[in-house]
């Protein structure tokens, strides 16, 4: 097969799938421009000529109770989506991470004879394992971003590769810390924290006072120390702005940057997700905090089985990174935990950080790719 004329479908659920997607239509349009790519998606896949049929955004919700109060709309736009791909007939379905809305589209779809992928392990190894026989049913091959979820999809019988992480590869054109700091308008003397409360709307609700109150009780140990927090986009900026409001701090609140004003700083105080790996891999000390609605909490705290959340810690094995979850996440456990950081506890951590980005390795755009063509006929 030449592969000319190849109908990609792909749908992606939140911004860090966008950036998946994105990175692999790229790479994939610049050898092979004629490719087709339909489904859902974001900007970063839309700037590679990919067709979305519906606002990604309307995917990104969190929780296990929230997803309820949105459940009809989403089972018309999964409805919409199965229905295109289906008219469509594309050589190879892939679904980026949002497992709970992409692998029952995968399943229709592989169910009328349509060869399916997913990439992003959910996290089987932490909670649901018993979605692997229903990921076998959906999947004909798992492109899993870190090596040591493969042999746990081998086990179920589930095709699987590890493809790396884009991470690993982006991260080497950032700028250094000190030209970050002029091109963002960063203090370019003081001690400077990174602030990221997440990208959703929930998180950043429930986080962001937390981390206000945190700011300000280090600010008032340490008035050296300055702050920088990205937004991810002018909603989350209205909502950070608005818990800013009562104190007076040495902050700065940028339009998204999130990678760059990371790169910039000394350190980081951040909700539990995909950043924790972007700041492992930039080698940035850190604390990890997560806060979610009291019932989804309740719900999923009986449920994971991984003592740890934080994907650093995952990776190793243990405790590398201090992680404050729930009621645990207040303002004075989370300024000592990020004064121990940046005072005695750096070195530990990054000398941890460079072995594991060493075990993930880069790649990831061609390595992904050549996973999927080897699901194509000859």
């Amino acid at each position: 097969m030449t592969h000319e004329g190849l109908r990609l479908g792909m749908c992606a659920g939140e911004p860090s799938g966008d950036i998946l997607a994105g990175a692999i239509l790229r790479k994939w349009r610049a050898s092979r421009p004629s490719i087709e790519a339909r489904g859902i998606g974001g900007r970063e896949m839309q700037a590679s000529g990919f067709e979305s049929i519906s606002p990604m955004d309307r995917l990104s919700v969190m929780g296990l109770v929230e997803p309820l109060k949105r459940l009809p709309e989403l089972l018309r736009i999964r409805s919409a989506l199965i229905t295109q791909q289906l008219d469509w007939a594309p050589n190879i379905f892939l679904g980026v991470d949002s497992p709970d809305f992409n692998l029952p589209v995968e399943r229709r779809l592989r169910e009328r004879g349509i060869t399916t992928a997913h990439l992003v392990s959910p996290s089987v190894w932490a909670w649901r394992r018993g979605r692997l026989k229903g990921i076998r049913a959906s999947v004909d091959k798992m492109l899993c971003l870190l090596p040591f979820e493969v042999p746990i999809y081998e086990q179920a019988g589930i095709d699987a590769v590890c493809v790396g992480h884009p991470l690993i590869d982006d991260l080497q054109h950032l700028a250094p810390p000190e030209q970050l700091r002029v091109e963002w308008a960063l203090p370019s003397q003081s001690p400077l924290l990174a602030v990221l409360p997440g990208s959703r709307e929930a998180e950043v609700r429930h986080l962001m006072p937390v981390f206000a109150e945190t700011m300000a009780l280090m600010q008032r140990r340490d008035s050296s120390l300055s702050f920088v927090i990205p937004a991810a986009n002018t909603h989350r900026e209205a909502q950070i702005r608005a818990a800013l409001s009562g104190y007076s701090l040495n902050v700065t609140v940028t339009s998204g940057g999130g990678r760059e004003v990371m790169a910039a700083s000394d350190a980081v105080l951040l909700a539990s997700g995909t950043a924790t790996l972007e700041a492992m891999l930039m080698r940035k000390p850190m604390v990890i905090a997560y806060r979610m609605a009291p019932a989804s909490w309740a719900l999923l705290s009986r449920m994971v089985k991984t003592p740890y959340v934080g994907l650093p810690n995952i990776l190793a094995g243990r405790a590398v990174v201090p992680e404050h979850l729930q009621q645990e996440a207040t303002a004075e456990k989370l300024a000592e935990a990020m004064s121990r950081v940046i005072h005695t506890e750096a070195g530990r951590q990054l000398s941890v950080f460079a072995t594991l980005a060493e075990q993930i390795g880069g790649g990831f755009a061609e390595r992904t790719i050549a996973a999927l063509q080897s699901m194509l006929p000859a």
